[in-house]
């Protein structure tokens, strides 16, 4: 039994291998920012550091606006047109190749292609906000991070 994929199978089963592949790093950075080590240095209570704990957390969400324990930005793409552009440009290029030479096939064919082209290019602006969105977050995560770190330290804990 042989299977033949068409391109345009081929170009959409490799925009979903690279789609999870962001999804998985995404995934995987978000945790890669792990939380400060906190030690009571000062002999505090394991009730008080507790409270101090959730104090500076709270602190630390104020001070940022981040919510740590909020699931990172989800992907931005738009998943509903992802054949609209190349049916679109087939049937433009259908219509121009009937009225100008009279072969509504080479033209559809033509608009196809352009089509493709414009998906894309699509495709690489939203992968390009994604890793923008991605490095946004990890920054956020930090100063989230870094602003518990200072509270926690002010109350006599030792931080890594």
């Amino acid at each position: 039994m042989n299977f033949t994929l068409s391109l345009s199978m081929r170009q959409s089963v490799g925009a979903l291998c690279i789609a999870g592949l962001l999804a998985l790093d995404l995934a995987s950075t978000a945790h890669a920012q792990s939380a400060p080590i906190v030690y009571p240095a000062a002999g505090q209570s394991m009730e008080q550091q507790g409270r101090d704990e959730s104090e500076c957390r709270n602190w630390a969400t104020q001070q940022t606006g981040v919510y740590p324990n909020q699931a990172p930005p989800a992907y931005y793409g738009n998943s509903s047109q992802q054949g609209a552009p190349v049916a679109r440009g087939a049937a433009r290029g259908a219509v121009v190749g009937e009225v100008v030479g009279g072969d509504a096939g080479k033209g559809a064919a033509v608009g196809a292609t352009a089509g493709v082209i414009r998906k894309n290019q699509a495709r690489r602006q939203e992968a390009q906000i994604n890793d923008q969105a991605a490095a946004q977050y990890q920054a956020d995560v930090g100063r989230y991070n870094q602003a518990f770190a200072v509270c926690m330290q002010g109350r006599g804990y030792a931080v890594q």
